[in-house]
């Protein structure tokens, strides 16, 4: 599918309008993916809602460009005037969470944001108070050497035989939550762009995937949950991914300090809800679900 660009900002963004009844949704992918990985949740949210998806900046078909929170707000903005949206909810998983709650302290007149595990990378020592410290500072040590990893793997050109191999990883990870692997298949290949001599690479580019993890690192969203004056929904992981497994203790002190955090705003438009049993790959867990608290907590703040 060929999906139209908005071309009014900075930057241009790639969007899918899927149409559909009531309020429009802008809907926000995670970090190094794009919009076609948030299908099964469209077409669940479509009965209530027109939903257009969205790449970020740097991610699938839309332009490059720095990254800085402000400016990527003022990117979907763009989208919301350049489609003429009224006022749009907006909806995001990871980092598209991250953008939700940071667009619903910048827009009380918002009708509504959900963030779906939109919670800064595990980094820094005082996201896991109450953890034994020199725990902590190990496995903190041991995920940063992890994530450097990962970076420079994902930095490299990757030849046809390794994308042959991302393909049928993602055919099977797609079978493991039951997700349809058509829709995972297409997913990876939108962020892949030809380079030389058969090879891709892989979108976002080194110098922004650097930018953008600092960005996320030093992130602190409580200033925006106690800020908000539009009504905001934090939704949150209870279970490890299995990659996260093997640092179970710090990934479950960063949740358990997470929540003490969070129970001390208080702000009567934000609402936090644990999906018990989801792991941060809720979207493709959980879609129905998911769904169904959005469309519910969007029709309750529209009555409020």
């Amino acid at each position: 599918m060929s999906d139209p660009l908005v071309t009014s900002g900075r930057v241009p963004i790639a969007y899918r309008d899927l149409g559909g009844a009531g309020r429009p949704v802008l809907l926000l992918h995670g970090a190094g993916g794009n919009l076609s990985q948030l299908t099964a949740l469209v077409e669940r949210l479509r009965p209530a809602h027109r939903v257009v998806a969205v790449d970020l900046r740097g991610h699938g078909r839309s332009g490059d460009g720095p990254w800085q929170w402000d400016e990527v707000l003022d990117d979907l903005a763009a989208v919301a005037d350049g489609l003429g949206l009224d006022h749009p909810a907006v909806v995001g998983h990871s980092l598209g969470g991250m953008l939700a709650a940071l667009w619903a302290q910048r827009h009380p007149e918002c009708p509504g944001a959900v963030s779906l595990d939109g919670n800064p990378p595990l980094s820094r020592p005082e996201q896991v108070a109450g953890m034994d410290p020199d725990r902590a500072a190990t496995d903190l040590a041991k995920l940063r050497a992890v994530f450097d990893g990962m970076a420079a793997m994902l930095a490299e050109p990757l030849t046809a035989e390794q994308v042959t191999a991302a393909l049928a990883g993602q055919r099977a990870m797609a079978e493991r939550y039951g997700a349809d692997p058509a829709e995972s298949v297409a997913a990876f290949a939108r962020n892949l762009v030809p380079v030389d001599d058969g090879r891709s690479r892989l979108r976002p580019g080194p110098e922004l995937t650097g930018q953008l993890r600092a960005a996320m690192d030093s992130l602190d969203l409580m200033p925006a949950y106690r800020d908000t004056r539009c009504p905001l929904l934090l939704v949150l992981a209870t279970e490890d991914l299995p990659e996260q497994e093997p640092f179970h203790e710090v990934y479950a002190a960063y949740r358990r300090a997470t929540l003490e955090r969070l129970a001390t705003v208080r702000n009567p438009h934000l609402r936090v809800r644990q999906l018990t049993g989801a792991s941060h790959a809720m979207v493709a867990e959980r879609p129905a679900e998911l769904a169904a608290l959005i469309t519910d907590f969007l029709g309750e703040a529209a009555h409020d």
